[in-house]
Parts: C-alpha cells; structure tokens; sequence
C-alpha cells in the first residue's frame, strides 16, 4: 500500500466516522422534534379548551347577573307595591320578597354549588390564567420546533454537501430548540411572547 493510498483510506474512515456522528444528530434532533410537536399540539388543544370553559363560565356568569338584576327590580317594584296592600296580601308579599331576597343573595355566592357569581367570576378567572399559561408554553415549543427543523435540515445538508460547518451550525440550533423546549415545559411564568 503507498502512502498516498494509505492517506486516502484514513480520509474515508474519518469521513465515515463525522458522518455516522452527524447521522446520530439528526436523529436525535429528530427524536426530540417529535416529542417536542407532541407537547405543542398537547398545550394548544388545553389553551382551546381553557379558552373555551373560560367563555362558558363568563356567559353563565352573565346569565346569573341577568337573573339576579331581574329579580332585584322585582323586589324594588314589590317593596313599592307594599305601601298601599292591604295587611294580608302585605304579609304575602313580604314572605316572597324574603325568598327573593333570599335568591338574590344566593345568586352572589353559592359555595354549595360553586355556582354563585363570586365563584364563577374565580372559575373563569382561573380558566383564563389555564389558557394563557398553555399559550405561553405553546409559543415556546413553537419556536423550539422551527430551531429543530432548521437544525436537521443543515445537519442533512453538512452530510450531502460535505460540508462539516453546517453540522456544527444544525447542532448550534438543536441547542436552541432545546432551551426553547425547556422554557416551553418549565418556565412559562415568564412573559408572553
């Protein structure tokens, strides 16, 4: 063997070998990509469904503060209506005015039932932080994905073209992509963005 033959050998060992390890790259890139799309789609359908129990529990809020203001003027009009009634139609209307009252009350806060206006503004209130703290992780794991794709595409590349740099640069975003990722499952307390 001479030893420009040699050299030549040495140079396909190492060039298999960079490429075996850049082989491992994308699929590791790839791997994480995947669990890390899974974890996005998973926060987007909470933020739909956190949105959407946030909406629903406003509206019931709504229905209750329309009942409640219905009933309230009721009883504005009755306790009117009670100056000129005779004493026993008077009594009877006291005793409904109570249970209206009684209603009325109930519609501010019912604990029992956790349906009283004062829990259903704090249920929606806490369906809405649901939302925002899915969407947070959403835009993080989104950003996480794009840094992953680009990665395996310039890891692919380095392989095809030969060129090792672009290796290096699809690693350098796989890192990226990872930080994002662990922003998007661990830290969405920080700022929207």
């Amino acid at each position: 063997m001479h030893a420009e033959e040699a050299k030549d050998h040495i140079d396909e060992v190492r060039e298999h070998r960079g490429t075996k390890y850049i082989a491992l790259l994308i699929a590791i890139l790839a791997a994480l990509l995947a669990v890390v799309e899974m974890t996005s789609d998973n926060a987007r359908v909470d933020a739909l469904k956190s949105n959407t129990d946030a909406a629903n529990l406003w509206s019931f809020y709504q229905a209750k503060t329309l009942r409640q203001t219905t009933l309230r003027t009721e009883a504005e009009r009755l306790e009117l209506d009670l100056i000129g009634m005779p004493p026993a139609q008077a009594e009877a209307a006291q005793k409904r005015l109570q249970a209206w009252r009684a209603t009325i009350d109930r519609y501010e806060s019912e604990p029992s039932t956790n349906e009283g206006r004062k829990e259903l503004s704090a249920r929606a209130q806490a369906a809405e932080a649901a939302r925002d703290h899915a969407l947070a992780a959403n835009d993080r794991l989104d950003l996480s994905t794009a840094s992953l794709q680009i990665a395996i595409v310039l890891a692919s590349a380095s392989v095809v073209l030969g060129i090792a740099w672009l290796a290096w640069v699809g690693g350098g975003l796989g890192l990226i992509g990872l930080v994002f990722a662990l922003l998007g499952w661990f830290l969405t307390a920080l700022p929207h963005l």
